[in-house]
């Protein structure tokens, strides 16, 4: 289900989905280091997530991959 207030084009997914970070940014706080998603989940430069019902997601970095 999309976000309901999604002015974008696909719809931006909402919170809830397990893609929901692919969201576009609405407003950016590089300064403070986070930037507000569409569907109002706010995403930390460590990658951590504060959902809009309060729940927080712990960072989940990728692993490194080793070049050979």
């Amino acid at each position: 289900m999309p976000t309901p207030s999604c002015p974008h084009t696909p719809p931006c997914r909402p919170a809830d989905s397990a893609d929901h970070d692919d969201a576009r940014i609405v407003s950016r706080h590089p300064e403070q280091g986070w930037n507000l998603l569409c569907n109002s989940v706010v995403v930390f430069d460590d990658t951590g997530e504060l959902l809009p019902d309060g729940r927080v997601v712990a960072p989940h970095r990728p692993g490194r991959r080793h070049i050979a």
